[in-house]
């Protein structure tokens, strides 16, 4: 199997090069992505690249509608009758984040570049591989003859923009679906490479774009600065209604819930077994950390909210900054929430809180922005630690090991709504350097042909359960 897969990634890479080309961004990045066509391009090549493959009881469908992202959905019957009825469904997205430059030298990233174990360009790691590693896994289990059950595979594209349109093609295709007994992810993080990490909770995210106005040109600074109040001041002020600037905490009361007592556990442990969390940046020579610990560290990522501000318009670039009054600013905000917190109470509370008796008089208003629900998964079944654990030792050499991360993934949130009684293994190929958004984003080939075996492995223990 090993050599199966390995000559099935080689074959699978030029078509990985080729998707990595095509500037398919998010919709919430590219306005205009049903006249550039780049969305739907790369849901093309992946659907075509599939429906080549040599697959017993394979389906390939492209699912279209007015106005939405395309998703790509795969089915693969099981291989006997006794399996017909116990559904596996596997997840990952096609769309991708802006360029995020600069790019290192040679590197690009609409231009994939293959370096020793490391293929780089934007949306290979996050998450073009998943459609690739799902299918030459099923291919594989096929080939060595194993049973497996139904397969469902899910590529949606736009799960960038906090899958906007994700929750109406799911009212389409839950009745095809059905229940699944096990869900997959495949767009996580890993915490280093040396063994198979599983991602216990997802952050919700909670954004909005927050305008300032506070005259209606742009006058000599000299003259309206003191006589006028500044629309960055109100700005400060506005934020530190929502965010202690010392600590960082977030002070809106919606956001912040009580942390179990297992994912504080949970938390030690996985901080034991790798460096401070910090060591996966690069931060400057000074600057510290915002945990005392790695546990701190740790927590503060994943059950903690956090707030960004991820862009800003009414300030121009330092080399063109004249002596002008900013009269109006416009800043993207992207508050991470807790697992469990409620979304959308949050963006009310703050939005109310944000808008409420503006510092003196401004004009003040905010757009709503993304609402992706965060998720905690259940605890795993004896049968799915075994195998994933199995898996792990296997392939990597070393056991599993789990813990949450910071980032968002609104499909698990809908599922863990829908299917309570499902199981599910949340993985991926995103370690450490690999950049996911930012420039310089890699994809580990190690790490891809791996996470390829586990599907394998978890596909075959999931048939012996249900048998």
């Amino acid at each position: 199997m090993t050599t199966f897969i390995q000559h099935e990634w080689n074959l699978a890479l030029p078509v990985m090069q080729e998707y990595i080309s095509i500037p398919a961004r998010s919709p919430m990045f590219d306005p205009d992505w049903q006249q550039t066509g780049h969305l739907r391009r790369a849901a093309v090549l992946l659907r075509d690249w599939a429906t080549a493959q040599a697959i017993a009881g394979m389906t390939v469908e492209l699912v279209e509608a007015d106005g939405l992202t395309p998703v790509l959905f795969i089915e693969v019957s099981a291989t006997d009758a006794a399996l017909s009825q116990r559904t596996v469904l596997i997840y990952g997205h096609l769309d991708k984040q802006p360029e995020m430059e600069p790019w290192s030298e040679g590197l690009g990233p609409w231009k994939p570049v293959l370096r020793g174990d490391r293929l780089y360009g934007r949306g290979g790691a996050d998450d073009g591989y998943s459609v690739f590693a799902a299918v030459i896994a099923v291919a594989a289990a096929q080939s060595e003859g194993h049973r497996h059950g139904r397969v469902c595979i899910l590529i949606e594209a736009s799960e960038e923009s906090s899958s906007v349109h994700l929750a109406q093609h799911l009212e389409r295709l839950f009745p095809r679906i059905g229940v699944a007994d096990l869900v997959i992810g495949l767009d996580s993080f890993c915490e280093s490479y040396d063994r198979l990490w599983t991602t216990t909770s997802t952050r919700g995210v909670c954004g909005g774009v927050l305008h300032l106005d506070v005259c209606a040109d742009d006058p000599h600074s000299g003259r309206a600065s003191g006589v006028l109040p500044s629309s960055f001041r109100i700005l400060r002020e506005l934020l530190d209604r929502i965010e202690d600037s010392r600590s960082g905490r977030v002070l809106l009361q919606t956001a912040n819930v009580e942390i179990p007592a297992n994912r504080l556990d949970e938390a030690a442990v996985a901080a034991a077994a790798f460096p401070a969390l910090s060591t996966s940046f690069r931060p400057v020579p000074g600057v510290r950390p915002m945990g005392a610990t790695p546990t701190d560290e740790l927590v503060n990522e994943t059950w903690r909210p956090a707030l960004e501000v991820i862009g800003v318009d009414g300030l121009p670039a330092v080399a063109d900054a004249g002596n002008v009054f900013r009269s109006r600013l416009s800043v993207k905000l992207s508050l991470r929430i807790p697992p469990t917190a409620d979304v959308h109470a949050v963006g009310e509370e703050m939005q109310s809180v944000l808008e409420a008796d503006p510092p003196h008089g401004a004009s003040v208003r905010t757009n709503v922005g993304a609402r992706g629900p965060g998720w905690a998964s259940p605890a795993f079944e004896p049968w799915l630690f075994d195998a994933v654990d199995g898996a792990s030792s296997r392939h990597w050499g070393l056991p599993s090991a789990s813990c949450g991360v910071g980032g968002t993934i609104p499909f698990m949130g809908m599922l863990g709504e829908t299917m309570p009684a499902t199981q599910f293994l949340l993985i991926g190929v995103l370690g450490p350097g690999s950049n996911a958004h930012g420039p310089d984003e890699f994809l580990h080939l190690p790490t891809v042909r791996r996470v390829t075996h586990t599907v394998v492995d978890v596909l075959a223990a999931h048939a012996e359960r249900y048998s």
